[in-house]
């Protein structure tokens, strides 16, 4: 058999004994129907690559029971399908917390600095976050967007006065949402994912090592990093 059917060989049924172990190695039960069973339960890992999966179950049969001879295969996969279905094994059996990779310095504010310092900050540093803390507790976050929604409020009442404003007076109050979430550093990456395509309002996920919101920042992610979106300066 070639070699680039082996290794999809090997990789298919590392797949299928991970899926039957998710599921309680249930018996009878073949590969697509796996796929689809864990893809209804909202398994994230799974369904993500369910459509390729499928996909790849039809080859599965075509290399197995329509081979010509021991040496010979009549569907060969080519290197896209090798590298992807790799690719996904790597995801189900190996997955990648959301630390060490996106560990960096995030730096906090007091709710009490004055608007005019924040702006100041984003002009010279070009910050676009800004985790707001009242004395060691979490009270929210500041974000470009939400600075604009701010503003435009602002204006609405008149002349836009920024003496004596300082970081608090920027948190929404209406309670309605948020546009942050809070994760521990052995979260993975494909479930932060998840949560980005899920609410289109979430700005930030920021982590501590516990996922407490009042523990050190240890990293952020914001939707540009999981998106492959061009990055800027700043935090």
């Amino acid at each position: 058999m070639a070699e680039r059917a082996e290794q999809f060989l090997a990789s298919f049924n590392r797949i299928e004994k991970w899926m039957q172990d998710e599921l309680g190695n249930p018996h009878n039960m073949g590969f697509s129907e796996l796929v689809r069973r864990l893809d209804k339960q909202h398994n994230p890992e799974i369904s993500n690559a369910a459509d390729d999966l499928l996909q790849m179950a039809r080859l599965r049969n075509a290399i197995v029971h329509d081979q010509v001879d021991e040496d010979f295969v009549i569907a060969e996969p080519n290197e896209w399908t090798v590298k992807r279905i790799t690719e996904i094994e790597q995801h189900l059996t190996k997955p990648e917390h959301v630390l060490p990779k996106f560990a960096k310095r995030v730096t906090g504010f007091e709710d009490t600095l004055p608007i005019t310092e924040i702006l100041e900050t984003i002009a010279k540093k070009g910050y676009s976050q800004f985790p707001l803390y009242h004395q060691g507790q979490f009270k929210g976050l500041i974000t470009l967007r939400a600075l604009g929604y701010w503003f435009a409020r602002e204006s609405l009442k008149g002349d836009i006065h920024l003496e004596g404003r300082i970081a608090a007076d920027l948190i929404l109050k209406d309670g309605k949402s948020t546009n942050y979430r809070f994760v521990s550093g052995e979260a993975l990456i494909i479930e932060v994912k998840q949560f980005f395509e899920n609410d289109p309002l979430l700005e930030a996920v920021l982590i501590t090592k516990n996922g407490d919101p009042n523990g050190n920042l240890v990293g952020i992610i914001r939707p540009r990093d999981l998106f492959h979106k061009k990055e800027r300066n700043g935090q």
